[in-house]
């Protein structure tokens, strides 16, 4: 058994044959899902939110040096994009989304409610796993920003990753004070100090 979840890299969602499925982005999804879809709708999950609660040991860290990406923690509210997946395609995109969020068995995936502009749907969500080694969600802020600005994968820096996902927040008018408050420090911190006249 690993991490509290034996079946966690079997897709195990109790979907119900024949009806569509939405799925619930607040990373990457958003902007870059990967499966065919037949609307995309942005979308509110209550009881959640969007944070750097998850250890990065390959794409954007090391092992010795692990960088942070994002997951879904308990509290709060986060905006997104849904996605619709119709009914002939759903049993490739579950597989799809299993291959991709589930390497490590972090995440764990579950059908939450979700309010879209016509009303609530339920969607399969990858929620944080409080359980799993890698989650670090008493992390206080300076820890977190410390992490972002050093760690370094093969993805990339951490840095990177962060203020690509706010530019993308941005760009489809998705507001998110901590993570824009985050990347503003980050971003001050890269930049460098003027020098002085001699």
């Amino acid at each position: 058994m690993a991490d509290g979840h034996h079946d966690w890299k079997t897709p195990n969602l109790p979907l119900i044959p024949g009806e569509p499925l939405w799925v619930f982005g607040y990373g990457s999804l958003m902007w870059n899902p990967g499966f065919p879809h037949l609307e995309r709708q942005p979308a509110v999950l209550h009881g959640y939110h969007r944070r750097f609660c998850v250890l990065s040991h390959r794409y954007r860290g090391t092992p010795e040096r692990p960088g942070l990406v994002l997951g879904l923690d308990r509290g709060g509210s986060c905006r997104g994009m849904a996605f619709k997946v119709s009914p002939d395609d759903v049993q490739a995109v579950v597989a799809y989304l299993w291959d991709r969020e589930m390497v490590t068995g972090v995440y764990r995936p579950s059908l939450k409610q979700i309010r879209l502009l016509s009303g609530p749907v339920t969607a399969c969500c990858f929620l944080a796993d409080r359980h799993h080694r890698q989650y670090c969600g008493a992390l206080g802020p300076e820890e977190t920003l410390a992490m972002i600005r050093t760690g370094i994968g093969s993805s990339g820096p951490n840095r990177d990753y962060l203020l690509n996902t706010v530019e993308h927040l941005r760009e489809l008018g998705i507001r998110d004070g901590a993570l824009f408050a985050l990347a503003k420090r980050v971003a001050e911190a890269a930049e460098p100090v003027a020098a002085t006249a001699p």
